[in-house]
């Protein structure tokens, strides 16, 4: 009994030191939450606009730009997967991941060849362990990413957009990531970053005229030199938003796991400490049994 005994408080003890840690882990996630979030809406308001202003001038002019204009045939594609640095996040990382495999099903069964580039070690631990290749990779910066990450990412991007297939390039290129919807909900979110696909009805403040005439545009400098200008600011803008909205997921799924945790922590406590006070009341039982039982034959 005396050795069971031992051996649930040791067990206390752990729990109660790993209540300690996820507790700690759980308070240091809810206060970088704040921020993440913060970031996030201020870069929403400037990716939401320059996406306008590019599918205006892409949908205004008659320019067939490179980074806009729909392929006849796509036959190369590549995914850009967001995943984060450490674990500890619940479902964050596999859920993300496995929205890019089901996507790299579908573009396969299109007949497409798929290549992948890797944002976080989850995904780069994930590629390697299987032995899959990939492209390139950034590790290191996915808890606070900073803007040169994003301009790393998006030269890389264009570049091997430019490219003809015959030197590696790609057609159409697509980004996966975890999309903060709430504190308790994160869901993957897959976007097509190129060539430019233009969402939903293009409004600006010059609409058709009563008589249904559509404004005439003129651009200074030509459409194409703007393009030119405003396409890699929304491809570094839009890895950026991507980056930010999977940071904010991370810190979120990380609060939700150590908090589910350090719930758990506490049922083993509680359980544990029943099962030593019965058997702490078990030996003290025996004890008075034992007791009882001297008197009794030293009495006789």
């Amino acid at each position: 009994m005396a050795a069971q005994l031992r051996i649930y408080r040791q067990k206390i003890r752990s729990a109660q030191t790993t209540k300690k840690i996820t507790r700690a882990m759980e308070l240091i996630s809810a206060s970088r939450i704040a921020k993440a979030l913060g970031r996030v809406n201020e870069a929403g308001p400037y990716t939401q606009e320059l996406s306008r202003a590019v599918g205006l001038v892409a949908h205004r002019s008659n320019v067939e730009h490179v980074l806009t204009t729909e392929p006849a045939k796509i036959t190369r594609a590549a995914i850009v997967l967001f995943t984060s640095d450490r674990g500890l996040a619940g479902a964050f990382n596999s859920q993300v991941i496995r929205a890019a495999l089901q996507l790299e099903t579908l573009l396969i069964d299109q007949g497409r060849e798929v290549e992948f580039f890797l944002v976080g070690r989850k995904s780069v631990g994930f590629f390697a362990f299987r032995r899959r290749s990939y492209l390139n990779s950034w590790v290191g910066e996915t808890d606070q990413p900073e803007f040169d990450l994003a301009k790393q990412i998006s030269d890389e991007l264009i570049e091997i957009f430019r490219k003809d297939e015959s030197e590696g390039g790609v057609n159409e290129i697509h980004l996966v990531f975890n999309q903060f919807m709430s504190s308790m909900t994160q869901t993957p979110s897959v976007r097509r970053l190129l060539p430019l696909e233009i969402e939903g009805k293009l409004e600006d403040d010059t609409l058709p005229d009563p008589d249904g005439v559509t404004a005439l545009y003129e651009f200074e400098p030509d459409a194409e030199t703007v393009l030119d200008r405003l396409l890699p600011a929304y491809v570094e803008s839009r890895v950026f938003y991507a980056l930010l909205q999977s940071a904010a997921s991370k810190h979120a799924a990380t609060q939700k796991a150590m908090k589910s945790a350090s719930d758990n922590a506490d049922k083993l406590i509680t359980n544990y400490t029943r099962l030593a006070n019965n058997a702490r009341q078990a030996e003290i039982t025996q004890q008075i049994s034992e007791i009882v039982g001297g008197a009794d034959a030293l009495a006789s």
